[in-house]
Parts: structure tokens; sequence; C-alpha cells
């Protein structure tokens, strides 16, 4: 099922890559300590600190040698309700729901697009976006995957951090690139895109290169209650 991504952060400063940012709800409030849990009754679910989710992530090399967008299909009606992903996520994360119509025709509603704070009132003027760009999840293992397990990935319902409705500019803006070379113009979003970054990853177990990393940890060192949860995928 898929959760929506609301989240309130409080964050005053933003200087090249480090921040200094306290979330408020959402990750940083999972847990009252700071000892890392896993629950291995049914589902696995891991939850770490920010900083200690940083460090599960294996490092290594990107290639995007062999890359091409439509390896990866978009947007399935995985459920055959009529309302395929890109709808689905326009639904779910919606502050005031559209109207649905015949063949899941979605009219009025209202968004918040956390990376930069707009509020729009028109579908047309949000994408969907990949937490972890396709092309950057292609790098970081994807290539390796069948065709099937890309389909899973571009069409991830079942983790709140996977997919998010967003400005047609800020995610533009964002393109295939991680967190050493873009973060949200969004102050206050900074730190919940770092653990929704890291929960991507840790939940598709995709690598991170080194840059990329000490970005993360430039970040974390400004998030010091965020928590990182994720449930590895099938």
């Amino acid at each position: 099922m898929f959760r929506t991504r609301l989240v309130a952060v409080a964050c005053p400063v933003l200087l090249l890559s480090a921040v200094a940012c306290t979330p408020a709800t959402s990750h940083d409030d999972a847990k009252p300590s700071d000892e890392p849990t896993e629950n291995f009754s049914g589902d696995k679910i891991g939850e770490f600190p920010l900083a200690e989710a940083i460090g599960r992530l294996k490092v290594a090399r990107e290639s995007r040698a062999g890359y091409e967008r439509d390896k990866f299909r978009l947007w399935v009606d995985a459920d055959h309700d009529g309302c395929d992903t890109r709808k689905e996520v326009l639904l779910a994360e919606a502050v005031v729901k559209p109207h649905k119509g015949k063949n899941c025709r979605l009219t009025g509603g209202k968004w918040r697009s956390a990376y930069d704070g707009k509020t729009l009132t028109n579908a047309r003027q949000l994408d969907i976006d990949h937490v972890v760009p396709l092309a950057e999840a292609w790098d970081s293992g994807a290539s390796k995957w069948t065709a099937e397990r890309r389909e899973r990935y571009a069409n991830d319902l079942d983790a709140e951090h996977s997919l998010i409705a967003v400005s047609l500019g800020s995610n533009r803006s964002k393109g295939d690139k991680d967190p050493a070379e873009w973060m949200p113009p969004a102050k206050d979003d900074t730190c919940t895109y770092a653990t929704d970054w890291v929960a991507s990853k840790l939940r598709w177990k995709l690598t991170a290169d080194r840059a990329e990393v000490k970005a993360l940890r430039a970040v974390a060192g400004g998030c010091k209650n965020a928590r990182v949860t994720y449930r590895p995928a099938a």
C-alpha cells in the first residue's frame, strides 16, 4: 500500500552540502533511542539513525553504460483498478483530493511540492519523481536486474520514500543527479530527502559512490534525530 511522504522539518541554514536541520516528524520520531532495530517476524524491517544507515550503503563505482530510460517500464496499473502508478501517487499525496472520474481521470485537487514548497492545483503541473532516479538506479546496480524487477522499481508503490509528486520545475532541475550534485531548494525538505534517498537505496540494495556518501554524511550532521526506515524489496 502506498503511503504519503508528508513531513514537517525545521532547517534554518544550507551551506553547500552541509546543513543544520532537525526533522520534526516522520523518520526522526520513530524511536526514542539511537539503537538500530530490525523486525524479523514476518517482513524484515530495518530502522537506523541516518548516519548509521549511510554506513550500511555499499560503496562502489558507478557505470551508466547501456542505460536507456525505456528499460524501466512506466507507468503500470499493477492492481488493475484503472489508475496507473502516476495517478495512484497523485491520489495518495493530494492535500485536497482530486475528483476521480471515468478511466481514473483526475480533476481538481491540490498538492504541495516538497522539493520547492510550491502549492499546485493542476495535476499536469506535477511530475512523479523517483527519489533515486532511474539512471542513478541503473548506475548503482539495476543494470544487472531483470526487466521485471526494473518495472517493479519504477512503479514502487509499497514504500513511502520511493515516489513523490513534485513540481515540474524542481523535478527537471534535479534530473538524474545524486545528493552530491543536487539537494532540494526547500531547506525544510533536506533531512527528509536524505533519509528517503538512503531508504530507497537500502530497500533495493543499490550501491553508492564516494562523492554521494560524502554529501550524505555532510547532510546527516545537521539531521541529528533523523532515522531511516525501510523494508527490503522482494
